[in-house]
């Protein structure tokens, strides 16, 4: 007689396996949603947003050096507050439009001074390092943060000239071109232009090579250049017999200069595809020119400015390079003839309408080091 009891409720099996698997599953599924998820690892901020914030963080730690210096008295009042007020422009400008926390990458900003200015000369030090710096960051930079980072830079190295001066402490070597630099970049290689078509037919490792048509916006930004140092040519030409003795020496080293710097951004202009501009006869000068040249010719060296920020913020390896420095020489000589190069030369700023400084940015804008 057979045992029934192996046979017992044979369709209950299939039932059993289901119920053990359907357990199995939600207690692995328990076991996944407990355990946290990895987080994924932080995005690495833009090198023009390491830069910005870079930038930002020394304008703030210098602010509060010149506030500092202009309480102690060790230097006229008129000047400290003139750096202060320069420094806290440059900070509104540097601002994010919302604070975020800086993440570290890989590459770094230059890095900026980390000893705190107290002293006159420390103070010198400090603006002049963080001017170079703002301007090598520049270099590397995207377009728009370029010129602002250039602009930023540039006004700072003329303010620790005008504090070493007022302070009569020494300057630290090369913080601004003066009179007789070769700043015109004739000496750098140009290469000629190629044709887009002539680029296409080549072989591939020498379709990105120098020279080649560049994109419009940089052609009409070099021959913005060429023509603001053609008519600044002509200011000078204009200007120097009526200059006095000890003018006149000065501005036959900036009509130089200026005849470099025509003839370089021309050759550029040229490398990038661009069409030449035409030398004109002669420029419409501004009431007042002939009878008070020294300060016309300021007037004309600061309204070049905006034509170089131009330069910087669209152009790219060596033209931004030979840009910046002109951008530098240019603010200079604005400022030997009298005029005001702005708080960021280069830069069309409306200082009314920057928004207020916050307090607290430094926190999340601290510097990186290499």
């Amino acid at each position: 007689m057979k045992d029934r009891r192996h046979d017992s409720h044979p369709r209950l099996r299939p039932f059993r396996v289901a119920a053990l698997a359907l357990a199995a599953l939600v207690v692995l599924s328990l076991g996944f949603a407990l355990v946290p998820a990895k987080k994924p690892a932080p995005a690495v901020p833009a090198f023009s947003e390491r830069a910005r914030a870079a930038a930002l963080a020394d304008a703030l730690e210098l602010r509060a050096a010149g506030r500092g210096l202009a309480a102690n008295g060790a230097v006229d009042t008129t000047t400290a507050d003139a750096v202060v007020t320069l420094l806290t422009i440059q900070a509104k400008a540097l601002q994010s439009p919302a604070p975020a926390p800086a993440a570290q990458g890989s590459a770094s900003p230059s890095p900026a001074p980390t000893t705190p200015a107290r002293g006159a000369a420390e103070l010198v030090q400090a603006l002049a390092a963080s001017g170079a710096a703002r301007v090598k960051d520049a270099e590397a930079a995207s377009g728009g943060m370029a010129r602002l980072l250039a602009g930023t830079g540039t006004a700072q190295l003329l303010a620790a000239g005008r504090l070493a001066a007022a302070a009569g402490v020494p300057l630290p070597p090369g913080t601004a071109a003066g009179p007789g630099g070769d700043v015109s970049g004739a000496g750098s290689s140009v290469s000629p232009c190629v044709a887009p078509s002539a680029v296409a037919a080549a072989p591939e490792a020498t379709q990105q090579g120098p020279g080649t048509g560049a994109p419009a916006n940089t052609r009409q930004a070099l021959a913005a250049v060429t023509a603001a140092e053609q008519q600044a040519v002509y200011a000078y030409q204009a200007a120097l017999p009526r200059l006095a003795p000890a003018e006149a020496g000065p501005a036959s080293e900036f009509l130089a200069q200026h005849k470099g710097l025509a003839a370089s951004a021309d050759a550029r202009l040229r490398s990038a595809c661009g069409v030449p501009v035409p030398q004109q006869p002669g420029y419409i000068l501004d009431d007042g020119f002939l009878a008070a040249p020294a300060p016309g010719l300021g007037r004309i060296e600061a309204s070049t400015l905006a034509a170089y920020g131009d330069a910087v913020a669209l152009t790219h390896g060596q033209d931004r390079a030979w840009a910046l420095g002109a951008l530098e020489s240019t603010a200079v000589r604005a400022a030997r003839w009298g005029a005001d190069p702005g708080p960021v030369p280069g830069l069309i700023l409306d200082v009314g309408q920057l928004p207020a400084l916050r307090v607290g940015e430094s926190a999340t804008a601290s510097p990186t080091t290499s």
